[in-house]
C-alpha cells in the first residue's frame, strides 16, 4: 500500500466495470460503452479507436492488434492474432539483389498489411453488443473536430520531429504549423475522420477494399512498395488458443507465435528457481537476475520464435521446464552469464488497454503502429499513418524469421492475463517495444513475489537489458547503479521511461476490480 506522505497514484476500485488506457479520454470513451449496455470487448475496441486518433505515435488503424479474451472471466481464453502479412512479392532474394541486408524501417518495405481493422470486427463479432458504426464515433469526433494534444504525446512527438519531417506526407498530415504540437494544442484530422466513417459505414471492406485500400497501396508503390492490392483483401485475423506456464500457483496466458509473449513465459520459467524474496524489491540481486533471465530468454526468442508456418521448434519445447536448464544452471550472483549478444531488429512502442465489464468479460487488448510514429509514411489521401512492423524482419536465408512472401514477422505487442483455477485473475500488459516481456514479468514479480498491489508494481523502477547494455530508469538508486556495474553489467540512462502498463485485478470474495494505470503515461484506470 501506498505512503500518502509522497506523490503517487491510489489504486482504483470498482464494483461493476473497469477499463485502464494510456489516455484519460480513451478511458471515459470506454466506460461511457459500458454503461450503455457495451461488453468489455466493445468498450476495448472504442479506446483503441480514439486513442488511434488521439495518441498517434503509439497505435491506429495503420497497425495491428492482439487480445486474449475470457467470457465471463470463467470461460475458454481465446487469442485473437490480428497481425498483418509481408507482400506476396516479398521474396528474400529480391532484397539482397538490392543489397538490402536489413529492412529499413522508414520505408514501404517495412509496412506490412495493417491487421487491426479487421481484428477489432472479429472480436466483436464474437463478443461484442454494438458495432463498428457506434463504437468509431468517439474517434471520428476526435479527428474531426479537435482533440487537446497531452503531455507525454508531446513529449514523443518532440522527440520524433526529424523523422516526420523526413518522412511521406507526414509534415502534411503531423507537423502543422511545419512543427510538433505542444501539449494542450489542439490538432484535427479530416481526411482520418472520413476514413473512419467508412469503416464505420461499411465494415473493414471499406479499408481492405476499394478506395482506402486503393489509396494505401498506390502510396506504398509509389516510394518502391512491393504491395498490392490483394494482399490487402487477402487478410484475415486468426483464432487461436492461449499459451501458458504456472507461476506460483497462477497460471499465466499469451498469445502464440508469432507474438512473442513466450519470452515472457521463458523468463517466469527461469525465475521461478530463485527465491527472488530474499532480496529487496530494487536491488542488485533482484535487477541481475531480472537481466540474466531475459537475455536467456530473448536469446532463445531470437534463436527460434517467427511465424508458426516457419518455426522449426514447436512451443511446447520451448515452454518445457528444462528447456532453459543448461542456461539457469550457469548463473551466477557475482557475474554476468556469457551469452552470445542479441540484437533484434525493432524497438517499437504501442498501446495497451484491459477492461472488464459488469459481467467479468475479460478483453486484454494491445494496438501498435510498431515505431513511435511506424513507418512515417501516411497514405497520400486517407490520411492512415501506416505501421513499420514489417521491420520485425530479418533478411537472412535460412532463419524462421526472415522475410518472405506472406509471411507475418515477429511481433513484439502482448497481452496478458492471469487466471487462478480456471477463473481470472488480472488482465494486463506492459507497453513499450522489447520491454514487454521484461515488463509484465517485472510486474507480476512485484506482485507475487514482493506483495505490491497493482499500482506500487506499475511504478516500480525499470531496466532493461537490451543489446548488451542494461538501460535504468532514474528510479534505479545510484548504488543498485554501481553494484550492477560490478558484476559485470553496462549501464546507461534513458531519455524516455520504459513503456507503460495497466492491470486489472479480480476479487471475486468481494466481487470488486481494483485498477491500476503508469504514470510514464497519461492516463488512468477508471471504474464505476
Amino acid at each position: 500500500m501506498r505512503s500518502f506522505h509522497f506523490p503517487g497514484r491510489s489504486t482504483v476500485h470498482a464494483q461493476n466495470a473497469m477499463v485502464a488506457t494510456s489516455h484519460p479520454q480513451a478511458a471515459l470513451a470506454a466506460v461511457e460503452v459500458m454503461r450503455a449496455g457495451g461488453t468489455a470487448v466493445d468498450a476495448a475496441v472504442a479506446a483503441c479507436a480514439l486513442l488511434g486518433v488521439i495518441e498517434p505515435q503509439s497505435t491506429g488503424i495503420g497497425g495491428d492488434c492482439f487480445a486474449l479474451v475470457q467470457p465471463k472471466g470463467e470461460g475458454k481464453i481465446v487469442a485473437y492474432n490480428g497481425s498483418g502479412r509481408a507482400p506476396a512479392a516479398a521474396n528474400v532474394e529480391w532484397y539482397l539483389e538490392r543489397k538490402i541486408h536489413s529492412v529499413p524501417l522508414t520505408s514501404a518495405h517495412a509496412v506490412s498489411v495493417p491487421g487491426a481493422v479487421d481484428a477489432w470486427e472479429r472480436i466483436l463479432r464474437d463478443h461484442g453488443r454494438l458495432g463498428l458504426d457506434r463504437l468509431l464515433q468517439p474517434a471520428i469526433r476526435a479527428a474531426e473536430e479537435g482533440y487537446v494534444v497531452a503531455s507525454r504525446i508531446a513529449f514523443d512527438w518532440k522527440n520524433q520531429f526529424e523523422k516526420l519531417k523526413g518522412g511521406t506526407n507526414t509534415e502534411r498530415y503531423l507537423l502543422p504549423g511545419g512543427k510538433p504540437p505542444v501539449a494542450g494544442d489542439v490538432i484535427r484530422q479530416p481526411e482520418l475522420a472520413q476514413t473512419l466513417r467508412a469503416i464505420a459505414k461499411d465494415g473493414p471492406a471499406a479499408f481492405y477494399r476499394g478506395p482506402v485500400a486503393e489509396d494505401m497501396v498506390e502510396t506504398l508503390r509509389g516510394i518502391g512498395g512491393l504491395h498490392t492490392l490483394e494482399d490487402f483483401a487477402d487478410h484475415t485475423t486468426e483464432v487461436t488458443s492461449p499459451i501458458g506456464t504456472m507461476y506460483k500457483d497462477l497460471d499465466v496466458w499469451q498469445c502464440p507465435p508469432n507474438g512473442p509473449g513466450l519470452t515472457m513465459l521463458v523468463m517466469l520459467n527461469i525465475l521461478e528457481r530463485f527465491d527472488l524474496k530474499k532480496f529487496a524489491p530494487v536491488s542488485v540481486e533482484r535487477f541481475h537476475l531480472e537481466a540474466e533471465a531475459a537475455r536467456i530468454a530473448y536469446m532463445i526468442r531470437e534463436q527460434h520464435v517467427a511465424d508458426p508456418a516457419h518455426m522449426t521448434i514447436d512451443v511446447a519445447s520451448i515452454l518445457a521446464k528444462e528447456f532453459a536448464d543448461e542456461y539457469i544452471n550457469k548463473i551466477s550472483m557475482d557475474r554476468v552469464l556469457d551469452l552470445p549478444n542479441v540484437a533484434p531488429p525493432m524497438n517499437p512502442d504501442t498501446v495497451y488497454i484491459t477492461v472488464i465489464d459488469r459481467d467479468r468479460n475479460v478483453c486484454s487488448f494491445i494496438n501498435s503502429i510498431a515505431h513511435s510514429f511506424g513507418s512515417a509514411i501516411v497514405s497520400n489521401r486517407t490520411g492512415v499513418l501506416l505501421q513499420n512492423r514489417a521491420g520485425g524482419f530479418r533478411i537472412q536465408p535460412g532463419h524462421p524469421n526472415c522475410i518472405g512472401p506472406s509471411k507475418r514477422p515477429l511481433h513484439t505487442i502482448i497481452p496478458a492475463l492471469v487466471t487462478r483455477n480456471g477463473r481470472a485473475q488480472m488482465s494486463y500488459g506492459v507497453m513499450g517495444g522489447q520491454y514487454q516481456p521484461t515488463g509484465q514479468t517485472h510486474v507480476l514479480t512485484n506482485m507475487l513475489d514482493y506483495g505490491c498491489d497493482v499500482q506500487e508494481a506499475i511504478d516500480m523502477p525499470r531496466g532493461l537489458h537490451y543489446e548488451g547494455v542494461y538501460q535504468l530508469e532514474d528510479g534505479v538508486p545510484a548504488a543498485v547503479v554501481e553494484g550492477l556495474q560490478k558484476i559485470g553489467h553496462k549501464t546507461t540512462k534513458l531519455v524516455a521511461p520504459l513503456g507503460g502498463g495497466q492491470a486489472i485485478w479480480i476479487d471475486w470474495d468481494k466481487g470488486t476490480l481494483t485498477g491500476g494505470s503508469d504514470p510514464r503515461k497519461d492516463g488512468c484506470a477508471l471504474g464505476y
